[in-house]
């Protein structure tokens, strides 16, 4: 099968998975040995349903005919788009047409066992204390409840997250392509997922977004300042809590003539907070902490690049170092981009 075929029978799936109920649904013998010999247009269900209901009624108002029209096809067009691969992690990322939320599989074993076992309940507790949280907003996730060939090869992802879309808003303004978008870790890391097997992994062009650098500041009036740094300190408290390491601060950097919509609660750092300078808007958000100590394969692979770096002398690595360690470093760099006026 093409790849084209194979994106159009995942992008189908996902968005099935997103529409059907899964209280209707029923586990069979049958079933299990259809879905087993199934490659691509994989059966996926929405997991835990009616906590994710919770989140975006109760705590992020969003609405829910909204919501689902987003993933419903009208006047035959598609509703949702491949972006590609844009992580080493093999990550798949779609979106939806109007640009309101990104979908992203979770490939790796301890991701998503990490996300269902681990997070997933304390996140829905931390959110629903936090509405103003910077920590992305998963709005679904589904997953198949079968074991198929597709997923046993790894050629069709069987779990995947929604998220709403930071950059919602750039396609309809004027001045969309002066969004300025950056993907910030503490500089200080090694990243063996980059160093140790570049070329085997990933393309020089994934490489590339690996991490950005942001030279410039922060320039925040006094009391938006101290209201980022005290929400980014108890979303990273969190995080550390929960072991996770290796997140990262997306931040996205909008001309201050621009009025993007939003949808659902106005969070001030989903709106985009006001520079202090008068010619930036900024939009903030904490990805990717899918990355737990304790998990398995992170165990194994922090031995291999433990033995790396003696070789190598490469420095602190993110997925080597203590939950708190990181927290720290990534609280330092983000209190190195704040300049307070």
């Amino acid at each position: 099968m093409s790849t084209k075929r194979r994106e159009k029978a995942l992008v189908k799936s996902i968005q099935a998975g997103l529409l059907r109920d899964p209280d209707r649904f029923k586990k069979s013998v049958w079933g299990s040995i259809k879905a087993f010999f199934t490659l691509h247009r994989i059966k996926l269900l929405r997991h835990e349903m009616h906590l994710f209901e919770g989140l975006r009624r109760d705590v992020w108002q969003f609405d829910e005919d909204q919501y689902q029209a987003s993933f419903r096809t009208t006047g035959g067009q598609p509703p949702l788009k491949m972006m590609g691969d844009l992580g080493y992690s093999g990550s798949t990322f779609i979106s939806t047409l109007d640009g309101h939320y990104v979908i992203k599989s979770l490939p790796r074993h301890f991701e998503y066992t990490f996300f269902e076992s681990d997070l997933l309940e304390p996140y829905y507790d931390f959110m629903r204390h936090h509405p103003d949280s910077v920590l992305v907003w998963i709005t679904d996730y589904i997953l198949s409840p079968y074991t198929t060939l597709g997923t046993i090869c790894g050629c069709t992802p069987a779990h995947h997250i929604i998220m709403e879309n930071i950059l919602c808003g750039k396609a309809e303004d004027p001045n969309g392509d002066k969004w300025e978008t950056y993907d910030l870790k503490p500089i200080n890391y090694f990243y063996p997922e980059r160093d140790l097997f570049p070329e085997a992994m990933v393309s020089e062009d994934t490489l590339s977004r690996l991490a950005d650098t942001f030279n410039d500041k922060l320039r925040l009036w006094r009391k938006d300042a101290d209201k980022f740094l005290q929400t980014i300190e108890a979303d990273t408290q969190f995080l550390q809590e929960a072991n996770a390491v290796d997140y990262s601060l997306f931040l996205v950097r909008i001309p201050a003539s621009s009025k993007p919509a939003v949808f659902g609660r106005k969070s001030p750092w989903r709106e985009g907070i006001a520079s202090a300078d008068g010619k930036w808007k900024y939009r903030v958000v904490i990805l990717d902490f899918f990355w737990a100590k304790h998990k398995l394969h992170a165990q194994a692979l922090s031995g291999v690049v433990q033995t790396f770096n003696v070789v190598g002398q490469k420095g602190p690595m993110s997925i080597t170092t203590t939950a708190e360690e990181y927290r720290g470093n990534f609280l330092k760099m983000v209190r190195e981009m704040i300049e307070v006026h």
